[in-house]
Order: C-alpha cells, then structure tokens, then sequence
C-alpha cells in the first residue's frame, strides 16, 4: 500500500513539473511576443489591413552625350477601382465610360471583379491631362487617379534600333531600353490606406505615401548632330538606290564610343505595334552577317606587314587571275592591273596580289590575325542581338579556303565586327570594346554617378604597321578605288568592299551584292571611322561608286561640325575623269561686276547685292573647293 501511494507522488510530481514548464514555456512566449517582437507582429498586422496603390516611378532619360533629350517620360496618368469601394457600379461604369469614351459593359465588368485593385485596361491606361482631372472632379468612391507616365521619343525614328522601346508597363523591350531598364526604371512608390479584408476602408485608418525612387539618366556616346547626318545621308541613298536595307555606323577609333549607327529600314519607337517585327527586331550594324568583300582586306594588309611579309614599294604583276590548286581566282579587273607595286595593290583592291599576301601569311597565320582582330566572335556591344559571324574551321581549310579568305570570301562579318577591327588597324593596334553607354546622371543633381571607361580588349599590331595602314588606306582614297570620298584638307583613309551575297541554293547570286566602304579622317590622327553599306542597290554595284560617296559626306559634315582642323599636306588626288578635280578659288574682291562677267572664270556666280564692285565672296579667296563649286559675290559701292 505505501508503495502504490509514493508512486502515485511519483506521478503527480512528474505531472506538477510538465506543467510548470508548459507554464512557464508560455509565459516565455508570451513575453518574447509582448516585449520583443510585438513592434513587427503589430506592423504585419497592418499590413494585413493595408492597401497599396502604386505610384509609377519615372523612368530615366536616354541623353545624347552633349545631354540632348532622345527618350524621355511625359505625364500620362492612369485609372485605377477598389471594387470592395465602389458604392454604385452601375452608375459608376457609366461616367467612367463618357469620358474614357469606352464600352460601359466592359467598364462595369472591370470594377466589379473580386479583387483588391483593378487597372481599367486598355481605356483607363495612360489617359490626358484632360480626363484625369474629369474623373478627379466627379469623387467617385473606389476610383483612383494614380501618377503615370509614357515614354517619349522626341526625334521620331533617329537611332530607333539603337534606343529601342518600351511597353505599356514602360518596361523595356528592345534596344537600349531592353539592356538598361533595371536603372532606367526606378522603383516604385504607392499610397497606402488601411481596409477590411472585403477591401472596404477602415473608417480611422492612416494613410501613408511612399515616394517613388526615380530611375537613373542614361547618357549615350551618340552625338546627335553625326546621327543626324548619317541618317540623312542613308534616306538620300535609299531613295536613290533602292536597296533591300541599309546601315552605317559612326565611331571614335580610339575609345570605341558609337557616334551614330543606324539601320534602313526604320521605324518610330512609339509606334512599334504598327511596324513589322521582322524591321524592328533587326539591327543590321550588330545583327547581318555577310561576306565582307574588299573591307576585309585591311586585316590581311595589316597582318602582312606586322609579319614583315610584305614591303608595299615591292612590285607584283596581276596578269587579271591567279591559279590556286587548280581554280582561276580572277581579279575584278578584266586582264589585271599588270605591273604595280604593293601599295598600288592596296589601292586597286587587286585580288591577286591579296592572294599571294595570304600565301605569304600561311593559314595557321592568318586565321590567328582574323581571330586578334576579333572575327569569329562577340564584340561586347552594349546591345542585345549581336551575332558572331562565321569563320572556316582551320581544320577545313586549304589552299582555296585560305586564298579566298584572303581578299574576303567564304568568311561571314558583322558589320560591328568590321568597324572595330578597323579601328584597330588604325588607331596604333589597340582593339576596343564598341559601346554605347558613357555616364549614368541623378536625375535630381544632375551629378554623375558612373562613368563607362573605354575598354581595350588587346593589342593586335604595332603602331609602326598601323601607320603603314593608314598611309596605305590614305592612298586609296586619293589613287584607287576610293577616290569618291576624297576630302580636301582632311586627309581621308578608307577602303572598298563589294562582295557577292549566297543565295538559298548556296551559289552566289548574280548582280546582286553587298556594296560598303570603311572610311576614316584625318589619316594622320584618326578622329572619326564611318562604315556604310547597302544590300543589293540598283544601278551599278560598285562600293568605290555608291558607298564612298556616302562615307564622304558624312566624314565631311562630322568632321567640320567637330572642328577638326583641316591638314595642310595630305596625298594629291590622282586625276580621273571620274572625279572632280579639286581647284583653288579665285579672288574676286575689289573685282569690277562685269570685268567679272566677261572674264574666262569657270565658277558659276550668284550675285547678292547692289552695286559695281564685289566687296565679298564665299568660298573665301584660295579656298580648295570642287571645280565648278558656285561663287556667291557679294556687291557694294
């Protein structure tokens, strides 16, 4: 008996102890609740009863690098309903519809949804001024008006592929807009109200607004003024041509900044919905691959002489082909250009003779310069949809593979790749990073906050032979093919390409090619490389003939608009009847009106002014200018 009763204290006790810890396991709780985490259990309580209404941050400005606005947000407020708010739906859905001048039905079916907060989409998006201020006045319960916005392009469709756009959300899609929009976008603020769990507003609720955090300017390299010139310069050459599409590219040699880079045909970025996909999803400069043709050469040019293959005074006969295991590789020359140096080989864009400097090279050679010039891969544009082009497998490479490649056949380039490798070639051998982005600005201070360094991904030759290159390059401008994009006084580089597209059969087409030319100023201390191509223009295909003049004009616009100080030596032009001959102007001040008139001048004049003597004239006196440029006069007593 007296065991039975100690075990029952036993029992007792050991159940006196469980609940004296559960008490006091309580008590902690109750303490840890009361004393320490009573400040966030009581904050997510509120926000169990809180409603958010978001405010839209503004998205940051897309600047030109002189701080020209090219994208920019405009004020588009938008509606939003609380339907748990809504007292009168009916009538509610019907004022909303009078002014956003939509289907009533489909306004009542909107506010009338189980949820907590409904956009009225696509009617109550991005409304005027006007309308917003309308619905505000009526003080419609369960209708908010919350701050919005819509992106803004204020040029229309100048650098459209490089920019991009943006969707209803102002949430990038492409372009610019697409690769930046985590610092462009910003984030987002809202109005907070407290509120049932029916969404119903708590009468003594707090409300509280959240600013949004605007997002970051966004400073590009573009100069608009040189975009502005290339792109005109593409219109003009489209309607004259008629190509299948276009494109050009303006950059810095030394930095890799784009300066303007454009594509035909275009499109406005506020319209995208009414453009074909097919034109806006492709940025040909980054996008189109193809066969280089002549602009190639360059790269074999600058291999040769770094690898010390070839001295340009040394001779060459082009007897118009050249046998390569059996295959006539012809020059584009009927009968060939006969006995010419190597310098002279640059300047005709003698195939041949490229030939034999690929020979020289050897294939293990040259495809190591193709690849350090940076074929075959990626540049790291700051765009999306770059591609890489396409190279030979060395290991299927044999004497025909490596003879065409030579001269820039059988390899695939982007356009970009093209530009960049150039640069390489002549700005001392330093391969550069293209890019487009340059600073990030506070939109508030206006400061700076980051800046994006020119990037140099390596050296590929020595400034010695990049020197060579530009004097080479320089003379066919002045001598060879490329006399068309001569420019007096600024000492023009630059080179021709022509190259023959494959069809869906893999043969080449017949007169259908890619004409281009890569042209830079000055050749001394290279400023500014433009590239120009056009896909299959009608009329004669010749790159000499169509894109040398494009690049010209625009080197010549881009390089007065920089001031960029004119040369006082540079290589003569070599007389051709094909090319205007460059010519002093007379002076013609203090000059008698009709001396003038009867006198063997052969510039045209337009004469301003009353009186018997010219007292001014532009061009000025001495000034080299095209013969039969016009002579404005200017009369006076």
């Amino acid at each position: 008996m007296r065991g039975q009763q100690i075990q029952v204290r036993k029992r007792l006790f050991s159940l006196f102890l469980i609940a004296l810890f559960v008490l006091i396991a309580l008590m902690g709780r109750l303490a840890y609740v009361q004393l320490i985490a009573g400040g966030d259990l009581a904050e997510k309580a509120k926000e169990l009863w809180n409603r958010n209404i978001p405010f839209e941050a503004k998205r940051g400005k897309i600047l030109d690098r002189n701080h020209k606005n090219l994208a920019y947000n405009i004020s588009s407020p938008s509606v939003m309903a609380i339907p748990a708010q809504i007292k009168d739906p009916a009538g509610t859905a019907k004022k909303l519809a009078r002014i956003l001048q939509a289907p009533e039905q489909k306004i009542y079916e909107k506010i009338t949804e189980r949820q907590l907060i409904v956009r009225l989409h696509p009617w109550g998006r991005k409304i005027s001024e006007e309308k917003a201020r309308q619905i505000q006045g009526l003080r419609l319960p369960g209708i908010a008006v919350t701050e919005d916005s819509k992106r803004n392009y204020p040029n229309g469709s100048l650098a459209a592929h490089v920019l991009g756009f943006t969707g209803i959300d102002n949430q990038g899609l492409a372009g610019l807009e697409l690769i930046y929009d985590e610092k462009l976008k910003g984030e987002k603020g809202y109005v907070s109200f407290s509120a049932t769990a029916s969404g119903e507003k708590l009468p003594g609720g707090v409300d509280r607004f959240v600013p949004p955090k605007d997002g970051l300017d966004l400073m590009l390299t573009l100069d608009y003024h040189i975009q502005s010139v290339l792109e005109r310069e593409l219109d003009q050459a489209t309607a004259r041509y008629q190509p299948e599409n276009a494109l050009a590219i303006a950059m810095d040699p030394g930095t890799g900044e784009i300066l303007g880079m454009s594509t035909r045909p275009t499109f406005r970025p506020d319209q995208y919905r009414m453009t074909d996909p097919l034109i806006y999803n492709r940025n040909l400069p980054i996008w189109k691959t193809y066969e280089p043709g002549s602009t190639f050469k360059i790269i074999t040019l600058a291999a040769a002489l770094e690898e010390n293959k070839v001295n340009l005074n040394d001779y060459f006969h082009d007897p118009g082909y050249i046998m390569v295991s059996g295959a006539r590789l012809r020059c584009w020359k009927a009968g060939g250009h006969g006995h010419q140096s190597f310098l002279e080989v640059v300047e005709n864009s003698c195939n041949p003779g490229f030939v034999t400097l690929g020979q020289r090279l050897g294939k293990e050679t040259l495809f190591s310069y193709i690849k350090k010039f940076g074929f075959g891969q990626k540049t790291g544009i700051d765009l999306n949809g770059e591609a890489r082009g396409i190279l030979f497998k060395e290991s299927r490479v044999g004497p025909v593979e490596l003879a065409t490649t030579a001269f820039g056949q059988g390899v695939s380039v982007t356009p970009i790749q093209q530009i960049a490798a150039v640069s390489a070639a002549i700005n001392g051998g330093k391969l550069m990073t293209p890019h487009l982005a340059k600073a990030w600005i506070d939109p508030e201070s206006g400061e700076t906050v980051q800046k994006i360094e020119p990037r140099m991904k390596r050296r590929v030759i020595s400034e010695e032979t990049s020197q060579k290159v530009r004097h080479a390059l320089e003379s066919v401008v002045a001598k060879g093919t490329g006399r068309k994009a001569f420019i007096d006084g600024y000492r023009v580089g630059g080179k021709t390409g022509t190259a023959q597209k494959v069809g869906p059969d893999g043969r080449y087409m017949k007169n259908n090619h890619i004409v281009s030319f890569v042209g830079f100023a000055p050749a001394d201390d290279p400023q500014l490389v433009v590239y120009v191509a056009l896909d299959n223009p009608k009329g004669i295909q010749f790159g000499g003939v169509v894109a040398a003049p494009i690049v010209g004009n625009i080197l010549d616009d881009s390089l007065r608009y920089l001031k960029v100080p004119k040369r006082q030596k540079q290589i003569p032009p070599e007389n051709n009847p094909t090319v205007t001959p460059i010519v002093a102007t007379p002076n013609l001040i203090n000059q008698d009106i009709d001396q003038i008139r009867s006198s063997l001048y052969s510039f045209p004049l337009k004469v301003y002014g009353k009186g018997e003597k010219v007292i001014d004239q532009m061009p000025k006196p001495g000034q080299r200018v095209k013969k039969g440029t016009m002579i404005k006069i200017y009369l006076g007593n």
